[in-house]
């Protein structure tokens, strides 16, 4: 790849001889006379650095700086200049130079420093696309579905990616919830700073405050070393706390106080520390019945509950499924070394057919496997038992005497008082939550 350098000097014989010096290290040079035709340069091709002459018929090399960083900031800039000037010297790095030279006594430094500034342009550039893949990675453009409880969650996800609120996102397990998280975290303003997730129900209650809060050294038997928590990781980003209904509940009063203080004080220490970050927490159970029980602080509850976005499980998905499964079949068979493989009628059918307990990382898990044993067609007998010989749902009509018509009615009726919160159906009814998911599974209700 040859880099690209602009030379701008209104000494016509000087910039030529500087062009020729740099051509013969194998950089493609660009020549300007003047600040204004520099700039125009600049906009027409991708410059790498810029070598710029101090004292210009049209400005100063100085000022002139500010305009090249502001608009080009990954492009560096050396500064030229006939006479030494420690103000000036001074000014120029403050503005963002890479360096500030004296023509004659530093004409040796030339090419050590044009190589180091390409090198810094190069590293600089690889840092943007791999920041760029990280966002791509989880924009919301790649959160798969076009259903219609989907794309109103997607919509409610963008309105508060741009503000700091805390996030509640609510759902099942597999349905997403660390997907959403990182979306929101990348089309937030803190895009580009840390993202730190962690898991409440993976640790014991000494390891989790350790992990959270950070500890000194001899804090406890094995702490050897001062270590930083994740509240302190996260500062100026994001801090996702997955499965936040699984924390203990001493843990809870230390993380409100955090969140209403921005304060916390590290395991073994006296001192309080500060951090900004942005909270957005996940869970599977439903925290409000939790509270109500006494099981989750109802004063952390509400401080999470600023703004709640409910998962739809991937049951209420059905018109996603197909999509989704061809997008995780060419996946899939791209990381096994495989040409993507046809997909039968009766495969897409079972699918659909299934009530997805395990969500979006089911089918996910399910498509894998069933990728490894398939060699160019998808077919049902590559599926598990249990999805190969599902019952089939039932298509005929129900009577409106019938006590089924009457369960479906009052299913429905109590869904419509919920507002459609399966947990308080579920209690309402006095059935258990899988009782609910098969009857609404069994009668068709959405």
């Amino acid at each position: 790849m040859t880099h690209k350098i602009l030379i701008i000097d209104d000494e016509e014989k000087l910039r030529s001889l500087l062009a020729r010096i740099v051509k013969s290290e194998g950089f493609e040079v660009v020549e300007a006379k003047d600040l204004k035709s520099g700039f125009k340069k600049l906009e027409q091709t991708d410059i790498d650095v810029v070598l710029c002459d101090v004292k210009l018929p049209d400005g100063n090399g100085v000022d002139f700086l500010q305009n090249i960083k502001g608009s080009f900031p990954l492009t560096e800039v050396i500064l030229l200049t006939a006479f030494g000037n420690i103000a000036d010297g001074v000014q120029a790095m403050k503005n963002g130079a890479f360096d500030y030279i004296v023509k004659g006594d530093d004409n040796d430094k030339i090419i050590p420093l044009l190589y180091k500034a390409v090198e810094k342009v190069h590293l600089q550039k690889k840092v943007q696309q791999l920041e760029k893949r990280i966002g791509d990675k989880y924009s919301f453009d790649t959160i798969i579905g076009k259903s219609k409880g989907i794309e109103q969650v997607i919509d409610l996800a963008k309105k508060v990616a741009k503000t700091d609120s805390t996030v509640l996102l609510t759902g099942e397990t597999g349905t997403g919830k660390e997907v959403f998280a990182q979306a929101i975290h990348e089309n937030s303003n803190r895009v580009g700073k840390s993202f730190v997730a962690l898991n409440c129900s993976t640790f014991s209650k000494e390891i989790l405050e350790s992990e959270l809060f950070g500890h000194k050294q001899g804090a406890f038997t094995g702490a050897l070393k001062d270590k930083k928590g994740f509240i302190e990781e996260a500062n100026g980003g994001t801090l996702f706390l997955d499965e936040i209904g699984e924390m203990p509940i001493e843990l809870q009063a230390k993380l409100l106080r955090v969140l209403e203080t921005s304060e916390y004080i590290p395991v073994g220490d006296t001192t309080p520390k500060k951090s900004n970050f942005r909270l957005i927490a996940a869970t599977n159970r439903d925290l409000k019945t939790e509270s109500d029980e006494h099981r989750f602080r109802s004063d952390l509850y509400f401080r999470l509950n600023i703004f709640e976005i409910k998962l739809p499980p991937l049951r209420e998905r059905v018109k996603d499924i197909i999509t989704l499964t061809h997008s995780f079949v060419k996946q899939f068979s791209e990381k096994t070394n495989k040409k993507t493989l046809q997909i039968s009628d009766e495969f897409l059918q079972k699918l659909e057919n299934y009530s997805w307990p395990g969500n979006i990382r089911e089918l996910k898990n399910i498509i894998e496997r069933s990728v490894i044993l398939s060699d160019a067609v998808l077919t049902a007998d590559v599926l598990p038992y249990e999805m190969q010989h599902q019952p089939e749902k039932p298509t005929k009509s129900m009577s409106a005497f019938s006590m089924q018509s009457i369960e479906k009615l009052h299913i429905q009726k109590v869904l419509n008082y919920t507002k459609g919160n399966k947990a308080e159906t579920a209690r309402l009814l006095e059935i258990g939550i899988a009782t609910l998911y098969r009857k609404l599974e069994e009668y068709g209700i959405q």
